[in-house]
């Protein structure tokens, strides 16, 4: 494979799924971690991602309250727009992180009076541009590469909530295996999240579909809801009516 296609690839794959691990994409291209590192830094260099240890992050997941360009943004908002239709007035709502559920912050309706609870940074601070709903973010120890907080302290505070829905922000999706990530810490939040809330929600371009990353965040039977761009009876999405989700 050439070089232009290898970086094509990997640009490809770091917008989908935000981050990457230089040993995954060593696999995948067959190639040399030495050959991938260099692509990583050709293309950091390039300001096309962020090089970080075993690995590289999207820019656009790496985001400040002045975003860069966000990867299929129309596609995002499309999603954005399903979701919230379900948060009504009263709700308690738990989000993580990540571009799709910014846009479902900023596509909330001015009026609209729920709580929301995060952990992510970015979130946080978009939602306190809302001007009626109330903002509670579970703080501890940050996680700088996913501008979240994680750890023991989050999972437990969750624990102590029930909340009405839980919109998660999804890496990978697969009606077999379910939904997968690739950080342990994050993951843990993630599982913590799922059990706080009455239904779950997964937010997921439909790139993201019948991908697979390394660690299970839950089972298929675990989600109440897909939310993607594509129509619910798109065929794509086939297998996961079948495993008992109602898809918007």
């Amino acid at each position: 494979m050439l070089k232009k296609e290898r970086q094509a690839y990997i640009i490809q794959q770091i917008n989908v799924h935000n981050k990457v691990l230089s040993s995954d994409l060593s696999t995948q291209l067959d190639v040399s971690e030495d050959t991938v590192r260099r692509d990583l830094q050709e293309l950091a260099e390039e300001g096309k991602l962020i090089k970080v240890h075993g690995g590289a992050l999207s820019k656009s997941f790496h985001f400040t309250l002045e975003s860069p360009t966000i990867y299929s943004l129309p596609e995002k908002k499309s999603i954005a727009y399903k979701a919230i239709q379900l948060i009504k007035d009263g709700m308690m709502v738990v989000l993580s992180g990540g571009t799709t559920i910014r846009e479902l912050v900023k596509a909330l309706p001015p009026e609209l009076n729920a709580t929301f609870i995060t952990v992510s940074v970015p979130i946080a601070l978009e939602l306190l541009e809302h001007p009626t709903s109330e903002v509670i973010f579970f703080g501890n120890k940050l996680l700088k590469n996913a501008q979240m907080s994680v750890g023991a302290e989050v999972v437990q505070r969750l624990g102590q909530i029930k909340a009405d829905l839980c919109f998660l922000g999804t890496n990978s999706i697969d009606a077999t295996f379910g939904i997968t990530d690739l950080e342990w810490e994050i993951i843990e939040v993630k599982k913590a999240m799922l059990k706080c809330a009455h239904k779950t929600v997964s937010l997921a371009i439909s790139e993201k579909l019948n991908t697979i990353q390394r660690l299970q965040v839950c089972k298929p039977e675990e989600i109440d809801m897909l939310i993607t761009e594509l129509e619910p009876d798109d065929p794509i999405l086939t297998p996961y009516r079948e495993k008992g989700l109602t898809v918007l």
